[in-house]
């Protein structure tokens, strides 16, 4: 049998272009998106490349901590 644990964790994934232009007020909130991930499989920070609907394009979303 296996030894348990949980490999397996939620994370969330947030724009990083919203977040550099928060402070010109020109988008109206932040881009967020939750995805699951192996810890074992990737160690390091997750970033991936998803629609951001208050840029309406698609941008890099990155692991933020909860």
């Amino acid at each position: 049998m296996a030894k348990g644990g949980n490999v397996r964790v939620t994370i969330t994934l947030e724009c990083t272009s919203c977040t550099q232009n928060s402070v010109e007020k020109k988008s109206t909130g932040i881009s967020r998106y939750t995805t699951r991930k192996n810890r074992r499989n990737t160690p390091d920070q997750l970033e991936l490349k998803k629609f951001c609907p208050y840029c309406y394009k698609h941008t890099i979303h990155g692991e933020i901590k909860k």
